[in-house]
């Protein structure tokens, strides 16, 4: 999870992160635009964008983890399987997002 969150501060230096429910939740342009988290019952961080649903055609790898209806999220079980390349993409056009 620290690894994750390096990369959103990396990739993001203007990014806000607050702590609410007792996940980080990252803001841009003081939006609210990805939030991780680990959820019971899985072996995975779940790196959740809130409006990942209009990100979906663009990027096929965002799942649609318990039929959230606007959020979609990158799933990592380990350092190993993440795909950094893929995850910056993925925060810079969240971000974007924020601007609309």
């Amino acid at each position: 999870m620290l690894y994750i969150r390096n990369v959103i501060l990396k990739t993001l230096p203007n990014v806000e992160e607050r702590y609410s429910y007792n996940i980080p939740f990252y803001y841009y342009n003081k939006k609210p635009f990805c939030y991780l988290n680990i959820l019971k019952g899985t072996r995975f961080v779940d790196v959740a964008f809130l409006k990942g649903a209009i990100l979906k055609d663009e990027f096929p790898q965002l799942h649609d983890y318990n039929n959230r209806k606007h959020v979609r999220s990158l799933q990592f079980v380990s350092i190993e399987n993440i795909d950094e390349p893929l995850l910056v993409k993925v925060i810079k056009a969240a971000a974007a997002l924020s601007d609309k």
